[in-house]
């Protein structure tokens, strides 16, 4: 394999003022992969590693280590890996690739107790160093529970692998941590002290893989690059803003997870909080990472809760129903789950926000499993229009809008007002505007966990949020998580494939609104 000749310095695209057609190739490096045998390693982070390779983003000596109890030679895991990239690689399965691929695979045997097995790390870091030119460079990839952050990271720190050796003084070391990022504000900040105790702050990389999304990152673009939109991207014209993120799926074997856990922590806290600071930031300095930080951060801090919880939350537990053609059981019936259990696998919730842009401007936010179908959108809903129409005329038409389809259609709808062709008098109903990524670009979208983990090997982390963000995030989510457990009672139930229960629809009722049907 031939890497491209031209290397950029690694910018993020969105702020560097060469070429943004050369692409982003990472230096000489290794990752070390700790949860090999994990679903996350062997659905998303082995073929994306494979695909940034196939596409010529890694440099021709890129290693790869994985870590992990199993008894496995060096040749073991290379078969785990290529299985995982034949079954899911995006850019397809290429002998010659995978053979240069494969010359850089390493195992290390070991559990996290084991300080010898950090030590064969070491060793083996050092081999590739010498044999493959990755000149130190190290990124660890800590794919595993949030308990065990500590002791991966405290072995790492002994066995002097989180700073560069005296020989390669500027060699880099960084490490990345999958959410969650804790159960609450406590356990987030005691997490954060633990990693930035051994690694730095500019070294340590939160992973939301929503962030890596293309659609997610258009979003600054839709904004900040058209004029038309931001002039009516407040509270002037915008009614309120929906946030949804649905899933058609049940918790799977997930149970040892997620119960306890549940949808608000699992998704709110994270996701859908970083979808609603980067709809309403304003304007940043630059696209540098500080910069877009600050302005997140922001956000964040004027987020104001509802005084009446009560009537401005709901949550619910998916019941037995059918989803398409299949029974499926409720959530108290999965294996697993305590018959008596009060997690929610729907959550949704009402904020505002503080801020002179968006005062008075309601963001509802809401998640579930087992919901009418698979999508995740940002629905921002604007004012009515003050027309010479009387209602007859309008009777079909509803408020303009401008959705953001995340996933799985990524695009923009644009929901307007037009004449009905042939209509007597002049009647006006809801027409919609479509553009759709599969159709106006001919290159695939690169899946996200190839552009965060590039980002990692660049040093360019951008959308990754820092301590403060996910802090900020809980002291948001810990009062309603408070206030859900204080009422002592199990979710409402709402059926398998509907689009959550009774007293989300009442929520919004209340405020003389509905839930888009995406």
């Amino acid at each position: 394999m031939t890497p491209p000749t031209e290397i950029s310095k690694g910018h993020n695209p969105l702020r560097s003022e060469e070429d943004k057609r050369l692409p982003r190739i990472a230096g000489p490096c290794s990752v070390v992969l700790f949860g090999v045998t994990g679903d996350l390693a062997r659905k998303k982070l082995m073929p994306a590693i494979y695909d940034l390779f196939h596409r010529g983003l890694l440099p021709p000596g890129f290693s790869l280590v994985g870590f992990a109890r199993r008894d496995w030679e060096d040749q073991d895991f290379m078969q785990i890996v290529k299985e995982s990239v034949k079954e899911r690689a995006r850019t397809g399965y290429d002998e010659e690739v995978w053979t240069n691929l494969a010359d850089g695979i390493r195992f290390v045997q070991g559990t996290f107790d084991d300080a010898s097995a950090f030590e064969n790390l070491a060793t083996t870091l050092k081999e590739l160093e010498d044999s493959r030119g990755t000149e130190g460079n190290t990124a660890f990839y800590l794919s595993i529970p949030p308990g065990s952050f500590a002791q991966v990271c405290e072995q790492l720190e002994t066995a002097g692998l989180t700073k560069p050796s005296e020989a390669k003084p500027d060699a880099w070391r960084r490490v990345v941590i999958e959410k969650p990022f804790g159960h609450d504000l406590e356990s987030a900040r005691e997490l954060n002290a633990i990693v930035e105790s051994v690694f730095p702050p500019d070294s340590i990389f939160r992973i939301d893989h929503y962030l890596g999304k293309e659609t997610v990152q258009n979003i600054l673009a839709f904004r900040f690059a058209n004029q038309m939109f931001e002039p009516i991207w407040n509270n002037n014209h915008v009614d309120h803003v929906q946030i949804t993120m649905a899933e058609d799926i049940g918790i799977g074997g997930r149970a040892g997870y997620y119960d306890g856990i549940g949808a608000a922590r699992d998704v709110i806290q994270n996701h859908l909080l970083q979808l609603l600071a980067i709809t309403a930031m304003e304007q940043p300095l630059t696209f540098d990472a500080k910069d877009l930080r600050t302005e997140k951060e922001k956000v964040l801090a004027a987020v104001k809760l509802p005084q009446d919880l009560a009537a401005s939350t709901a949550r619910g537990q998916y019941a037995e129903g059918w989803q398409g053609a299949e029974k499926v059981p409720g959530f108290l019936q999965e294996e697993g789950i305590k018959p008596d259990s009060q997690t929610e696998t729907y959550a949704a919730v009402k904020l505002g926000i503080n801020t002179r842009r968006w005062a008075g401007v309601p963001f509802y936010l809401r998640t579930g499993k087992r919901l009418g179908k698979r999508v995740t959108e940002i629905a921002v809903v604007f004012k009515n229009a003050v027309t010479p129409f009387d209602e007859n005329q309008t009777e079909e038409l509803g408020r303009n809008a401008i959705v953001i389809r995340v996933q799985p259609d990524e695009g923009v709808t644009m929901r307007f007002g037009s004449k009905i062709p042939g209509s007597n008098g002049f009647e006006v109903r809801d027409v919609t505007m479509d553009f759709g990524y599969g159709s106006a670009f001919t290159d695939s979208s690169p899946e996200a966990y190839e552009r965060l983990i590039l980002d990692v090997l660049l040093g360019d982390p951008p959308l990754f949020p820092r301590h403060e963000e996910v802090e900020l995030s809980w002291k948001i989510l810990d009062p309603i998580e408070n206030f859900w457990a204080s009422m002592d009672a199990q979710p409402d139930q709402y059926e398998s494939g509907t689009w959550g229960p009774q007293s989300s629809d009442d929520m919004m009722a209340r405020d003389g609104r509905h839930w888009r049907m995406p």
